[in-house]
């Protein structure tokens, strides 16, 4: 249970930096840390104590096989956060091209 709470404190550092921090470049790490909090959560959710890997085998019981969807889910939701990421950053790039900052506080008072 300990390790759900651990998850979910990543998760809300994670929160906390998108919502409070004023420079994107911290902006996009607590996006990174909140993605990677909700990706642990799918793959404690998916372990078992004992668990072996879910390859049927003749003769062999499946009552204790680790459930291999959540395992799918999150190699597709890190390429997809790859991709995020990297749109983001390449966004980032271009704001800093165009008003030479990072900080959200001072682009917003810039008129341009």
């Amino acid at each position: 249970m300990i390790i759900y709470f651990l998850c979910l404190v990543l998760f809300a550092i994670g929160l906390y930096c998108v919502l409070r921090k004023r420079n994107i470049i911290k902006i996009i790490v607590g996006i990174i840390i909140s993605e990677y909090a909700a990706n642990l959560f799918f793959i404690l959710t998916a372990y078992r104590i004992g668990g072996r890997a879910p390859i049927f085998q003749e003769g062999v019981d499946i009552t204790n096989m680790v459930d291999p969807l959540p395992h799918a889910l999150v190699l597709t939701a890190i390429v997809i956060g790859l991709a995020t990421t990297a749109l983001l950053v390449a966004i980032a790039m271009r704001i800093y091209e165009k008003y030479g900052t990072f900080d959200i506080t001072k682009i917003r008072e810039l008129n341009g």
